[in-house]
């Protein structure tokens, strides 16, 4: 089967077919739990807090039958890719098609033949199996496409992304939205003195720090070479300042290790916010902060310099 830990859960609310079910299910290695239920809202209820990876559902029940059971079972997100195979001794096409239609991947008519009901567990727990993988495999091109490999902070092209849909909705209900760009100081003498792979250690290293630093809220990215940016939702220029002297003073005292040294590093800070006069785009205030950066270089660097609304 490719993998060893389907969960089943089987809901019936004959103890005889339940028991039926669950001795095959034992005999299967590719199964390794199985739970059961005796009506529809007790295997909704064992289905939610379990996940599993295949549900059988008798379809005649009394209070929350198999019709109903599957109707809320597709309404949540996380069981909406749970195949459901219905167990009944309705023969009907009228019946089959109204739980086909309901969101059943599967009918077996009871009685059933054990291998015929073996070999449509299989079947399902295959396309459940193919599913998995092909869902696991488009989260990782996601966060491929939206990442910096190298600092594990959101590239640019999805930062930018997020910092408009930000500044729309900071706009649109007048909340503060404070932004801080910032850079490594003398990175290119860093880079000719210790090499371009120390360079890139020194920047994976403050990228793990710079993920340590900031709020679940927060969005960080890499701006481009050795130039970073944080957003600060919902946050006045006073916080985002106090969060840039912090960042400042941690890069300063930190000692970066790379390819077998250890470096001193210094980074300069730019800060500014919305609402604030003459800023009416994301890309405006991207340049305040610049134009702050810009002025804590020329005075010196390591320094966080601070453009009020």
């Amino acid at each position: 089967m490719g993998r060893r830990d389907f969960r089943v859960l089987v809901i019936d609310d004959s103890p005889g077919l339940r028991r039926e079910v669950l001795a095959l299910l034992d005999r299967v290695d590719f199964v390794t739990e199985a739970r059961e239920a005796s009506n529809g809202l007790e295997g909704f209820k064992k289905a939610v807090g379990s996940h599993p990876d295949l549900i059988l559902c008798d379809l005649i029940m009394p209070s929350v039958d198999g019709f109903k059971f599957l109707t809320l079972v597709r309404a949540r997100p996380e069981l909406r890719d749970v195949p459901v195979i219905i167990l009944t001794g309705e023969t009907d096409v009228d019946t089959k098609i109204r739980g086909l239609e309901l969101g059943a991947s599967d009918y077996v008519t009871k009685p059933f033949d054990a291998g015929e009901l073996l070999a449509r567990i299989k079947v399902q727990l295959k396309i459940k199996a193919l599913q998995d993988a092909l869902k696991a495999s488009n989260d990782r091109l996601r966060v491929l496409s939206s990442t910096d490999p190298l600092t594990g902070l959101y590239n640019r092209r999805h930062f930018m992304g997020v910092l408009e849909r930000e500044f729309e909705r900071a706009d649109r209900y007048g909340t503060p939205l404070s932004f801080v760009m910032f850079d490594l100081d003398h990175f290119k003498r860093l880079n000719d003195t210790f090499g371009h792979q120390a360079g890139d250690d020194v920047l994976r290293e403050l990228g793990r720090m710079v993920r340590e630093a900031v709020r679940t809220s927060d969005v960080a990215g890499r701006y481009g070479g050795e130039e970073f940016c944080v957003m600060l939702p919902h946050t006045e220029v006073e916080g985002a300042a106090k969060f840039a002297r912090r960042l400042r003073l941690t890069v300063e005292n930190h000692p970066f290790p790379a390819q077998g040294e250890t470096l001193k590093v210094t980074a300069s800070f730019g800060v500014a916010a919305c609402p604030s006069a003459g800023v009416e785009r994301a890309q405006d205030l991207i340049g305040l902060a610049d134009e702050a950066l810009y002025q804590a270089k020329s005075e010196g660097r390591n320094r966080v310099v601070v453009r009020k609304p």
